[in-house]
């Protein structure tokens, strides 16, 4: 149990050894810490009032202060949390995409051209695709669809001339014929073969139609992805032809006289791909497939390759999976020369590219905005002097806190865990009361607290310490639905950028993680982006009464908004459109979030049979003499009121 009790009272403790004295924080500080540069240029970067700033038009001029932007939102009643959409970004990550292939073009002499799509399943909100294609039209930007809903959206919305529309997925009589006759309106549809099954029924549908459509294949390469999404490729991919099966789909369109309409070949190894090796490999192996096909008689016109194309979460510029070693422009320039250079060996001409970069152009252009409500830190106040007849083990821990000092740190954690189980073991069995528990695990989190203090000053800290910086760490209660809004955190533990948006003058002194509204016990962001590695905590500011205090998640435009689900009942959260002007900024479009009655009716209730049940009730009970007539009327008031309500807390 450690050194023999003493028989006097210890001394009493004194506060912690005081530094000598610190430059003040500054906002330099802030951009280190949350690592703002490295993520957020062009887009991202904090002013001298100490707010986040956003610049939809990257480097062309223009700002906004997101602290200023959401408060004058919240006059206007739109409350948080909040999901901002800025169009200029959007329109910006389009041309930025097609500057880097027309440069790469003009650097390798390529012959051919360009022709991005935006794969719809990265983000189906109506106002953003309608965005897309109207900021494409200069870049002939076309759409790519992954199922029979998307197909129709895609069809409706695509309106640019000879914009592609690449018609992927799963496939049956209905998607292939709408896609065919769409070519009666002048669409330019390709129709991917990805399975073997659907090749006798595009003949069939083309024989029948009389209309003979653009096809391509989906090819199983060797080479594979890497990270989360690297099962994408190889000969295991969910989707794509192997080798054997496109040859069997060249005999096949060859009997049908129909191998001219095979023009195109598509490949996907996988998204966010965060090494430009992998995609490197990939293009190799996909161009000799494609010179191939010329050789064996198609009509080959187009090379797409997919997606992948990986935005930087955490600003580390490195191979994580999480951030990528390789710029936009890095990433034309392989695509434009390693095709080049299989054509060139082969004397064939050069395809037309197509890319399907989802992610890197949606992610940028949405900002998720919420207030924390609350939180909870463990004990932390200078413990109460000791008195003459307390237990033993307090007498123990306390000398243990008192003792601490630089050179005994990791020794006296080790004390500290030992009585801290002492203490259990000995309540367990009924030695020590309550009260005497409860003194322990007080002194015991002081101990941890100045033990921790000590840490963060030192160069290494020992292993059995790692974790300590978690274990004290504060829980910051967020009004959010981890679920709803960022369920790729939850799913397959996702990192994005999360800070503060304002307060960035000022030091955060304290150490959190996050825990949303939902009644689980994942529903909480408890890894954060970090240089090195992941960090558990965040660093945060001290809740202040009275006052908001407000965090932003960034790059979170691509897959969050469509994959979120409404555990709890937390609904879409209100999107708010935003476009930078010459005075500030306009509002586009509002979309408002869910109500409890709309998600309620989600969930197969109807909100007036709700209504009248409770009507039902409270009658039952004023006639028992169990509530007044005022009572059930506020009540009946408050439940209608809240069907009306955002699903969300209001602040």
């Amino acid at each position: 149990m450690g050194a023999k009790l003493s028989q006097q009272l210890p001394k009493q403790p004194t506060k912690p050894n005081v530094s000598p004295a610190v430059a003040a924080w500054t906002i330099e500080d802030s951009e280190r810490l949350y690592r703002i540069q490295g993520w957020g240029e062009p887009y991202f970067s904090i002013n001298a009032a100490g707010h986040v700033t956003v610049s939809p038009k990257g480097d062309r001029g223009g700002s906004l202060d997101l602290f200023d932007l959401v408060n004058g939102l919240q006059q206007r009643s739109i409350g948080l949390p909040l999901l901002l959409r800025f169009s200029d970004i959007l329109e910006d990550r389009i041309e930025r995409l097609n500057a880097c292939f027309a440069k790469a073009i003009a650097r390798y002499n390529y012959a051919g051209s360009y022709r991005g799509v935006f794969p719809v399943k990265c983000n189906q909100q109506r106002h953003l695709v309608e965005d897309l294609v109207r900021f494409g039209q200069p870049h002939q930007f076309g759409l790519e669809a992954g199922s029979k809903p998307e197909l129709l959206i895609a069809l409706a919305a695509l309106t640019t001339p000879d914009a592609l529309l690449i018609c992927n997925g799963y496939k049956d009589q209905e998607y292939i014929e709408t896609a065919i006759l769409a070519s009666k309106l002048g669409k330019t549809c390709i129709i991917v073969l990805e399975q073997i099954e659907e090749i006798p029924l595009v003949i069939e549908v083309s024989r029948k139609l009389g209309v003979q459509p653009i096809v391509g294949v989906r090819v199983k390469l060797s080479s594979k992805g890497i990270g989360r999404w690297g099962t994408s490729a190889g000969d295991r991919a969910k989707f794509g032809l192997t080798i054997p099966e496109i040859l069997a789909a060249v005999e096949q369109l060859r009997s049908a006289d129909m191998l001219n309409c095979l023009q195109l070949l598509h490949f996907h190894i996988g998204s966010q791909i965060s090494a430009i090796s992998v995609v490197k490999d990939a293009l190799r192996e996909a161009s000799q497939v494609y010179v191939e096909l010329v050789r064996l008689g198609a009509n080959m016109r187009f090379l797409d390759v997919g997606g992948g194309l990986g935005v930087d979460y955490d600003g580390s510029k490195t191979n994580f999976h999480a951030s990528k070693n390789y710029s936009m422009q890095n990433y034309a320039n392989d695509v434009v020369a390693e095709i080049k250079e299989a054509c060139t060996e082969r004397q064939i001409p050069v395809p037309t590219l197509v890319s399907e970069s989802g992610r890197a152009i949606a992610s940028h252009q949405s900002v998720l905005i919420f207030d924390v409500l609350g939180s909870s830190e463990v004990w932390s106040e200078l413990p109460e002097p000791l008195q003459d007849e307390e237990h033993a083990i307090v007498r123990e821990l306390y000398e243990t806190y008192v003792g601490i000092e630089a050179d005994n740190y990791q020794e006296a954690y080790n004390d500290a865990l030992q009585f801290k189980e002492e203490a259990i073991s000995l309540f367990n069995f009924g030695h020590l009361s309550l009260t005497e528990r409860a003194r322990v695990e007080r002194l015991f989190w002081n101990c941890c607290a100045r033990i921790l203090a000590i840490a963060r000053q030192q160069d290494y800290v020992p292993d059995d310490l790692e974790d300590l910086e978690k274990m004290m760490a504060s829980i910051y209660y967020i009004n959010l639905s981890v679920f709803q809004s960022v369920p790729d955190s939850w799913a397959i533990d996702q990192l994005f950028p999360i800070m503060p948006i304002h307060r960035l003058d000022q030091e955060p002194t304290q150490r959190g993680i996050l825990a949303d509204l939902t009644c689980d016990s994942d529903g909480k962001i408890d890894q954060f982006i970090d240089l090195r590695d992941v960090k558990p905590v965040l660093e945060l500011h001290p809740l202040q009464p009275e006052q908001p205090y407000y965090l932003g998640l960034f790059l979170n435009g691509a897959y969050q908004e469509i994959m979120g689900n409404l555990h709890n009942l937390f609904g879409d959260t209100n999107a708010v459109h935003i476009q930078l002007t010459p005075k500030g900024y306009q509002i586009e479009h509002v979309v408002r979030g869910d109500t409890m009655k709309e998600v309620l009716g989600y969930v197969q209730y109807d909100a007036e049979d709700l209504i009248e049940n409770i009507r039902r009730q409270s009658e039952k009970a004023l006639a028992d003499h169990k509530i007044t007539l005022a009572e059930s009327q506020r009540l009946l008031e408050n439940y209608e009121r809240s069907l009306r309500s955002y699903t969300y807390l209001s602040t």
